[in-house]
């Protein structure tokens, strides 16, 4: 007798636009069950209408009083989860050349970038220990390997993510559960529009998609691309005053 082999299910937060949604074409069009989660559906209306293996259930990840809830719709489509990608993050940064800085801008960026995981750990944990062989992605920012202007929060806010993800694979081993951590550069996203700098080898969101598709596949503990973007990163952090005369605004005279 035949027996079909069920899909394997992930769940990806910040799935409406940018890498998240790269992410739940690049996993539809490779034969999984895509959970996808964002504030709102976005750009992800085109697809459910043509995907059936695609749902989308509304999860906003600084709200903590939505967990169970959307636990509860998770758990409704499947019984476990294979995978969780951790996508959802926000960018802000501090501007203190105006008189009164948006000092209050750092707890916006935490509040998405590192509770929003959390958040998600808490809602997602409970049906990644009912997979055979699950695991659980972090996505952090290339940024935590050497400073740039302006973005203390930011940069904090992923550093914190990417110790977090390392503690927590300790923590996890007894549940057989992996954990990765993704470091990516600079990809073309509806926030990284907004940037006024020079950002070196940008890459679109596809790229970035297939880039961290293959990785997840080996399940690295952590994983940066592009190459060149993490060179250069090495070369800040190991030359920092050298960095700094290169990157920080001009003394004012």
């Amino acid at each position: 007798m035949s027996h079909t082999k069920s899909k394997q299910v992930v769940w990806i937060t910040g799935a409406s636009s940018g890498i998240g949604l790269a992410l739940t074409k690049r996993y539809l069009d490779n034969g999984w069950k895509v959970l996808a989660s964002a504030r709102s559906e976005g750009e992800l209306s085109p697809l459910l209408s043509l995907y059936d293996d695609l749902t989308f259930i509304a999860f906003d990840v600084t709200n903590e009083s939505q967990i169970s809830l959307v636990r509860e719709q998770l758990s409704e489509h499947t019984e476990h989860l294979d995978c969780a990608i951790l996508n959802a993050g926000s960018c802000e940064y501090l501007d203190l050349s105006v008189e009164q800085p948006d000092w209050d801008m750092s707890k916006r960026v935490m509040m998405v970038n590192f509770f929003g995981m959390i958040h998600s750990i808490d809602t997602c944990l409970p049906l990644l220990k009912k997979a055979s062989r699950p695991h659980l992605v972090g996505v952090g920012s290339q940024a935590v390997n050497a400073a740039f202007p302006k973005a203390e929060a930011y940069g904090a806010s992923k550093a914190a993510v990417r110790y977090f993800l390392a503690s927590l694979r300790m923590d996890l081993v007894p549940f057989g559960i992996d954990v990765s951590c993704l470091l990516p550069g600079f990809v073309d996203t509806p926030l990284t529009k907004k940037n006024d700098f020079s950002m070196p080898f940008i890459m679109s969101s596809e790229d970035a998609a297939q880039c961290m598709f293959k990785a997840i596949q080996r399940r690295p503990y952590e994983y940066a691309f592009p190459k060149p973007l993490s060179t250069m990163l090495w070369f800040g952090r190991h030359f920092p005053k050298v960095w700094q005369s290169l990157l920080a605004p001009k003394k004012e005279i």
